[in-house]
Parts: structure tokens; C-alpha cells; sequence
């Protein structure tokens, strides 16, 4: 019924005062002399001919469940900082194998071998060339790694310096395999 006369006479309705304790709302419609109480809310309910008025603080037993618009969210629990002890871990033991694949590699290439990475074959004629490919590599996983982590995607962030690390410990195995 309250809802049929807002749609017929959106104007006429208007709110009265919050009683305190009970946590009942009171209104009345202008042409009526009934009455209605509505149980109130966290906020109370604006006039229709008045600003809407801003929201009151949630009492210990009421709870807000709208978020404002543009307010910050907590900091979910798979946050962290980028230079953590695990990123520092897997950081070194991507830079490891990057030195020992530049160690293998250069040796095997110093025995007549030849490089079969296209895009290091470029660099592999020189040895501050082919360290500057290993060291570069190791740059990148670690730029790489910090968009991931700007960006949100925390296993992401992870994942890529596992597949690192597995490249490269797969380049030195077969390059120790095929001496």
C-alpha cells in the first residue's frame, strides 16, 4: 500500500522524525491523517522536496552495507611487496642460472659448438656480447615481474620466474649434456 501511494502521489509523501532508541521511522502522507511506521535503515529517509541529507554514522548494532563511490578497498590478503624474501630468492636463483647457461654456453661455443637460441646466436660472437644477452635476460624476468605486481597479478608474478628459471635450467642441462 505505501508503495502504491509513492507511485501514484510521489509528492505527498513526506518523512518524519526518527525516533531514537526504537529504531522505527515514522511517516504520513499529507491528504491522510494515517499513519505508518517503517523500520528504519542505516540512513534515515530524505524528503522528496528536501537535498538528500548526508548519511549518519552506523551505530554499533547497525551495519553499512554500500560502499561510497570512489572510497578505498582493503588490501586483499595476496598482496605484498615486490622485493619480498621469496622474489629475492627467486631473483637469485634466476640470476644463477642465467650465469651458469652464459658459463656452459660459452664454453661449448669455445669447443666449436654452436648457439641454437636465434635470438642469442645474435650476441654469441663476442663474450661481453653473450653476457650482456644473459644479463639483460635476468633484467627483463625482474621488469617483467614488477608489472605483474603493479598490475595486480600476483601469481603471474610468480609463474614467470618459475618459467625462468626451468628455461634456463633446461638450456644448461643440455648444453652439459652435449659437451
Amino acid at each position: 500500500m505505501l508503495a502504491a501511494s509513492l507511485l501514484v502521489q510521489p509528492r505527498q509523501v513526506r518523512a518524519q522524525n526518527t525516533l531514537h532508541d526504537s529504531g522505527v521511522q515514522t511517516v504520513e502522507t499529507r491528504n491522510s491523517t494515517e499513519r505508518l511506521e517503517v523500520a528504519s535503515s542505516a540512513f534515515p529517509a530524505p524528503e522528496l522536496d528536501a537535498p538528500m541529507p548526508t548519511p549518519r554514522k552506523a551505530d554499533s548494532m547497525e551495519f553499512a552495507f554500500v560502499q561510497p563511490v570512489g572510497a578505498s578497498v582493503a588490501p586483499s590478503e595476496s598482496t605484498h611487496v615486490f622485493w619480498d624474501r621469496e622474489n629475492r630468492i627467486l631473483f637469485a636463483v634466476a640470476g644463477g642460472f642465467a650465469a651458469a647457461d652464459f658459463c656452459v654456453t660459452r664454453a661449448n661455443l669455445a669447443s666449436g659448438g654452436r648457439e641454437l637460441n636465434p635470438i642469442t646466436r645474435v650476441l654469441s660472437g663476442s663474450t661481453p656480447g653473450l653476457a650482456a644477452n644473459f644479463a639483460l635476460e635476468t633484467g627483463g624476468l625482474i621488469g617483467i615481474n614488477y608489472l605483474f605486481h603493479k598490475t595486480g597479478h600476483h601469481k603471474l608474478e610468480r609463474m614467470a620466474s618459475f618459467v625462468n628459471i626451468g628455461g634456463s635450467a633446461g638450456a644448461v642441462a643440455f648444453g652439459l649434456s652435449h659437451r
